[in-house]
């Protein structure tokens, strides 16, 4: 029977990470949530759904993943697919099912949920998030022949292959760097359509000027860094 944890970054979510806890399937082994500095009751709303709670003082969606990651490292039983999802309950849990199938059925090594426009409810990613997915998906086909569409944070990766990439980035690039480190090592990779809807809350990246800025800096200082190796 297939392995399966879910890690979930988690920085000020109390609202809606017990909603993204209790949709994800039965099926899955663990519900891993990453409480990043959280100064409202995201901890302890994860922990009474049900999740394992770690907790990560340094902000960063990547510093949150790395922690997820370093903890599963240490358990005796090692999972066979990781699947990421964040707490904002902007994807549908219930979908993880499309996001493992590709793995499961047809021995894909990486799969990302790609936020179709036919599947997103109308204003659920902001200009800047449209912008920065376009950009960096024609860069990413143009440099490197990639076929991604999107840089969809719902995604699932065989555990082997995630660790094989030595994930290093600790904030905003940490999607992209997965996806250019999946390229340039030749994994198998697809994208299927996933719906999208409004977050609840603000998003801590896209919602603001800063993050949006920073995140922009991020990813394409991840892909031009890729270009000239």
């Amino acid at each position: 029977m297939t392995h399966i944890k879910v890690i979930i970054p988690a920085f000020n979510e109390a609202d809606s990470i017990a909603k993204v806890i209790n949709e994800i399937p039965d099926h899955v082994n663990e519900i891993i949530v990453i409480n990043n500095a959280s100064t409202d009751d995201t901890a302890e709303n994860a922990e009474k759904a049900g999740a394992t709670v770690l907790t990560e003082l340094n902000k960063g969606y990547g510093y949150a993943c790395l922690k997820g990651m370093q903890y599963i490292a240490e358990q005796s039983i090692k999972p066979d697919i990781i699947v990421f999802i964040d707490g904002d309950y902007s994807d549908y849990p219930k979908e993880l099912d499309k996001i493992i199938a590709p793995i499961i059925n047809d021995d894909v090594d990486f799969v990302i949920g790609a936020r179709k426009k036919q599947l997103r409810e109308k204003g659920s990613m902001t200009p800047q998030q449209h912008f920065g997915n376009w950009l960096a998906t024609f860069l990413m086909k143009i440099l490197f022949g990639a076929k991604f569409s999107d840089l969809g944070p719902f995604r699932g990766i065989k555990y082997n292959k995630l660790l094989a990439l030595q994930m290093e980035d600790k904030t905003y690039g940490w999607t992209v760097e997965m996806q250019l480190k999946a390229i340039k090592q030749k994994l198998s990779y697809v994208e299927v359509p996933v719906r999208y809807k409004r977050r609840i809350g603000v998003s801590k990246v896209s919602g603001t000027i800063k993050g949006a800025i920073f995140a922009g800096i991020k990813i394409l200082g991840w892909i031009f860094k890729y270009s000239f190796k």
